[in-house]
């Protein structure tokens, strides 16, 4: 599941680092990302030893728990099977961290899904945006896309962190995080 709020106006924006981690992993693996109303997104599925789904909620951000928890339930997928990528203001950009459960962070799609699904959980994929440096600028700062040099060292996280795909389609998270947190 990738966290963004939908629109092109919000396309090219930081809090849309979930999306672009989603919509390039499904291209990597040859999935059709298609509108599915009764997930409120637009999602797609493959097989790769297991089933995969893959969900672009459309119901922005702060809402993202009801796209999710209707996959979710439909499928019957525990919350533990689920990973949600999203950005992060406590990371740099460049910088791809891997954890299960937590907290929310003031994150309010993750703080959504946790209260949607009845548990904190599930997998996060955190994509470094950095943080503007003062809580009130938080909202713009989110809402608008990263200059270039961001942008890049952004795209560098998540190429980085598709590296380890395999690990975490085979269920292994723990070699997963090993690979993607240790520098080489």
């Amino acid at each position: 599941m990738g966290l963004g709020n939908p629109g092109r106006d919000y396309a090219r924006t930081r809090h849309n680092a979930g999306f672009w981690w989603v919509i390039q992993c499904a291209e990597q693996m040859h999935v059709v990302l298609k509108p599915e109303s009764r997930f409120f997104g637009v999602a797609g599925r493959c097989q790769s030893g297991a089933e995969i789904n893959f969900l672009l909620p459309q119901t922005f951000m702060n809402l993202s728990g009801k796209s999710v928890a209707s996959l979710v339930r439909f499928y019957k997928i525990e919350p533990e099977e689920v990973l949600v990528v999203h950005d992060e203001l406590d990371l740099s950009p460049g910088v791809a961290r891997l954890k299960l459960g937590g907290g929310h962070g003031g994150h309010n799609g993750l703080k959504d899904i946790a209260a949607q699904l009845g548990s904190p959980q599930f997998w996060r994929l955190r994509l470094g945006i950095g943080h503007p440096g003062q809580k009130n600028e938080v909202a713009n700062y989110v809402l608008n896309p990263p200059k270039v040099d961001e942008a890049d060292l952004i795209e560098s996280a998540i190429i980085q962190s598709l590296v380890v795909l395999p690990e975490i389609l085979r269920g292994d998270f723990e070699a997963a995080m090993l690979k993607l947190h240790t520098k080489a």
